[in-house]
């Protein structure tokens, strides 16, 4: 699968480092040569949660059956509040 600046991905796995679970809705916003994908994970209140280089095999694309929830994160140590 190719992917393209924002486009809507969904991580294929836990992230912990991050706060990250496996289903969790990102965008990407940069890809890199050699396909690196630079995602950026958002909390509900708009607020950066993760900015994640991935490769295409950590994510996937949205399917048709997919359900959005919401669920309490810690925040990240990567970024400042």
């Amino acid at each position: 699968m190719t992917y393209h600046e924002l486009d809507s991905v969904v991580v294929a796995r836990d992230l912990p480092t991050h706060g990250l679970r496996a289903g969790d809705l990102g965008a990407v916003v940069a890809v890199h040569p050699g396909d690196a994908l630079e995602v950026e994970f958002v909390r509900v209140s708009g607020q950066t949660q993760a900015l994640v280089t991935l490769a295409p095999a950590d994510v996937r694309p949205i399917g048709e059956y997919d359900l959005i929830a919401v669920r309490p994160c810690p925040p990240s140590s990567f970024l400042p509040e």
